[in-house]
């Protein structure tokens, strides 16, 4: 039997590599968002899906032509620090992609008990949650929630041999990224995080890139008063 990925958030740039790979290996591909004109080009089942319209979840699960074996929630929206300590519809649209909409939807599918095919679910976080920094706080917070929920969703999942994964990425040359002044020899590109996506095992936590591997375990342990002097 063909399995099926669904792919919410799925005309950002890594969830569109993430598509081609996915494709490429057999899978038949739910994808998802509110934006679907670029989608047509690509050989998917294109649905219309708004992560912050929480009341329109339940409707939309069960629409799905096929329950998935694997789920994607790759939904992002970035908002500067600065401009979001003044804009709360800013700073709240970031909770509710990142965290609020990833809960709702997330939980529908998890309940779903009568989904046999179920096998994995994957969100794709960033190393902007691993610590609270003063450049991008506000963004990092939404992003280390939604970290924290698929920890305690795995757990709650492993009784029924359901993998959950979180793919902790750091700078994405991207459309999200476009025009911030980032360091070029940290910048990856969408399709080298969507081969780790695709490519997740067993383990929980996945940090795409060497460097970056290095950067999250330094985070981890640094002290917070030499955090306090992080950009």
């Amino acid at each position: 039997m063909q399995k099926t990925v669904l792919i919410l958030g799925a005309n950002s740039d890594v969830a569109k590599a993430a598509i081609r790979l996915y494709v490429d290996k057999g899978y038949k591909v739910i994808a998802a968002s509110r934006s679907l004109d670029e989608l047509k080009a690509l050989p998917v089942e294109a649905m219309y899906f708004d992560a912050t319209d929480f009341d329109s979840h339940r409707a939309f699960y069960d629409s799905l032509p096929q329950k998935p074996h694997i789920v994607l929630y790759a939904a992002g929206y970035l908002k500067n620090n600065e401009a979001a300590l003044l804009d709360w519809e800013g700073s709240f649209r970031m909770m509710k992609v990142h965290y609020c909409g990833a809960v709702s939807i997330l939980n529908i599918i998890a309940m779903d008990t009568e989904n046999p095919h179920l096998e994995k679910i994957i969100g794709l976080s960033s190393l902007s949650g691993v610590r609270g920094r003063r450049s991008n706080f506000i963004y990092g917070s939404t992003k280390s929630a939604f970290t924290q929920y698929l920890a305690g969703l795995r757990q709650y999942l492993f009784s029924r041999g359901i993998t959950v994964n979180v793919v902790v990425a750091g700078y994405i040359r991207s459309k999200m990224t476009a025009g911030l002044d980032l360091p070029e020899s940290l910048m990856l590109e969408p399709s080298f995080i969507a081969r780790s996506v695709v490519e997740s095992g067993k383990r929980f936590t996945i940090v795409p890139g060497f460097k970056w591997k290095v950067i999250y375990q330094v985070l981890r342990l640094m002290p917070e008063r030499l955090v306090a002097r992080l950009p």
